[in-house]
């Protein structure tokens, strides 16, 4: 096709005869494709960077110390009770395997300050990668929701722990087949004997998932066990899902508040999750006194197969939630970096920046 061009502008235009438009490629006159609108850029001299620094540091330092001061103020202990050292007496519970009997053994400690408020319990995992994709994917949150359908027929996100032995399993999926099932009960050593610290179980899942996300199936009966009739348990699990609190029967299914919960994924491969609280009995009261102390713990889980870590920890908690120090340091350390180089600008400000700069600048 020929082309002929226009002396005006320099622009080809396609030879298609007198009295046809061409199509341009100009933008349209408006203020926006023109860059005509109004602009505002900063102009950073010494009087408005120097405050900045100063006013940074001055308040973000104090907030660091702050947040410090607090997070060390938060009384936690933790131990160890893989079993891995061969003087551990639950060394002997170390092979453990998902379908061995429980293996019981016990863990005697000193704390040597007393937790004064309420005291949350966890237990911890290490090298435990909940993260996996997955493993994240291998649930069926219509079943969990209390869906009859999905009932008795997962979803196959949840293969291979979708059906065993012919009947669907519920709650489906690996999250589920791979709770935490470990029994920890905790004793004050005291000269008659040991005193047992009684440990709440409610309260320790967070209300959306316990009010919202997690609802038993609705049939004709209130009985768990006929509704949950044509299903069976996880593969892993030592019973079914409406026996976990054999002391609550508001507790069972899948609004039992320890598998709620296990099945909010960690971010990480070493964590902690709730246990349960214990609870001043009186406001005069410390929630743990000084002294020794034992835990007994019922060992089903097993973590040797991947090398994990089992840990058990008391801890109170702040406004801020519980212990890390990171907050504090953070903010401690970027005020002090912006103060830092707020007075080294300032320096070079009050020696360098009186200069005459009328000096003539060589052609």
């Amino acid at each position: 096709m020929a082309m002929n061009y226009k002396e005006e502008d320099g622009h080809p235009h396609s030879g298609v005869g007198p009295g046809v438009a061409a199509k341009s490629k100009k933008p349209d006159n408006t203020a926006f494709k023109q860059q005509r609108l109004p602009a505002w850029q900063p102009i950073l001299t010494a009087g408005t960077v120097l405050p900045a620094f100063f006013v940074i540091g001055i308040i973000f330092i104090p907030i660091g110390i702050g947040i410090f001061v607090t997070s060390n103020n938060i009384r936690e202990f933790e131990i160890d009770y893989t079993g891995i050292d061969s003087n551990s007496d639950c060394h002997k519970c170390v092979n453990i395997s998902w379908n061995s009997k429980p293996c019981n053994c016990t863990i005697n400690f000193m704390l040597d300050t007393a937790f004064e408020s309420n005291v949350f319990m966890y237990y911890g995992l290490s090298n435990f990668y909940q993260n996996h994709r997955r493993y994240v994917k291998s649930r069926d949150d219509s079943q969990l929701n209390g869906d009859k359908n999905s009932l008795t027929n997962p979803s196959k996100e949840c293969d291979p722990y979708r059906t065993s032995d012919n009947k669907p399993i519920a709650p489906c999926g690996a999250i589920a087949n791979s709770m935490f099932n470990d029994t920890l009960r905790l004793y004050k050593i005291t000269d008659g004997g040991e005193e047992y610290i009684p440990l709440t179980k409610k309260g320790i899942a967070w209300w959306t998932d316990k009010n919202v996300k997690f609802k038993n199936p609705v049939g004709n009966t209130t009985d768990l066990k006929e509704i949950f009739k044509d299903t069976t348990k996880p593969i892993n699990w030592q019973k079914p899902v409406y026996e976990l609190d054999p002391k609550d029967s508001d507790n069972n299914g899948f609004v039992n508040e320890d598998f709620i919960v296990w099945m909010r994924t960690a971010a990480l491969p070493t964590f902690r999750k709730l246990y349960g609280l214990i609870e001043k009995s009186d406001s005069l009261q410390v929630a743990l006194k000084p002294g020794n102390y034992t835990l007994y713990i019922e060992y089903n889980y097993p973590v040797l197969s991947f090398d994990g870590r089992k840990r058990m920890i008391l801890s109170t908690i702040s406004w801020m939630g519980g212990k890390n120090p990171f907050l504090g340091i953070a903010y401690m350390t970027v005020g002090s970096i912006c103060f830092f180089l707020g007075v080294v600008l300032l320096i070079i400000h009050t020696k360098y920046g009186n200069r005459n700069n009328s000096a003539d600048i060589p052609n």
